[in-house]
């Protein structure tokens, strides 16, 4: 085993840590993306490269010396490859949105396979590090930032004993949401009456409340809130 050889291991072995620390925050949060699939991404983009630095050991001499290789085009190819990956994690349902975060994680896991694929382990460990504190403190600061929370909210009452909508707002604001999109419906063959709409509140247990309060509705036949999220 020549001097090369070490060198190969060692940048593939520090892609699978750098990969694997990234993949073990993001199965920590349960997300579908975890442990394997991150190390996986980081290990490939960085045999990848390898293949661009390593160029003149698969080569003949005699190509090497007609054809000029270009490492930033395989970098490029693989950035763009991995989208596909990251889409297959986002999913929407409704008006939410799942998924972002960890197709973010891929990419940059990515990004950090090149890096350590070309030797460029300083930049490639701060990136390491940079990412994990993101996806972790970053997340107590987001959840303590005042944002708009949205929701899809669906109730239904009998027909003959609806609340009236001048009620159902009024009920709503008493717990700090207010109504956007408003739309009604019968549903049941005319059984019930449902008020469907997007509804919003900043403050963060005004969902909660909400739906305590709903429950306690003698009129109210079913509900459903159904937040949107990361």
């Amino acid at each position: 085993m020549n001097e090369d050889h070490i060198v190969m291991i060692l940048r593939l072995l520090a892609a699978v840590a750098a990969g694997g620390l990234i993949g073990l925050e993001r199965s920590f949060r349960g997300r579908p993306a975890g442990f394997r699939t991150h190390t996986l991404v980081c290990l490939a983009s960085t045999a990848l490269m390898l293949v661009t630095v390593y160029e003149w050991q698969w080569m003949q001499p005699q190509i090497l010396e007609t054809i000029r290789m270009d490492p930033t085009r395989m970098a490029q190819g693989i950035m763009t490859g991995i989208g596909f990956l990251g889409a297959g994690v986002i999913f929407k349902e409704g008006i939410t949105v799942r998924g972002l975060t960890t197709a973010a994680s891929i990419w940059t896991t990515a990004a950090l396979g090149i890096l350590i694929g070309i030797g460029f382990y300083f930049p490639a460990a701060i990136t390491t590090l940079l990412a994990i504190f993101v996806l972790s403190a970053f997340r107590w600061v987001e959840s303590r930032i005042p944002a708009q929370n949205y929701a899809r909210f669906d109730v239904s009452f009998s027909r003959n004993a609806a609340m009236d909508e001048p009620s159902l707002r009024a009920l709503l604001a008493a717990h700090g949401v207010s109504v956007g999109q408003l739309s009604y419906r019968l549903a049941d063959g005319g059984e019930r009456f449902v008020y469907r709409m997007m509804i919003q509140t900043t403050r963060p247990d005004g969902f909660r409340e909400l739906a305590r309060s709903l429950s306690g509705q003698r009129l109210v036949l079913e509900f459903r809130i159904d937040p949107a999220g990361d």
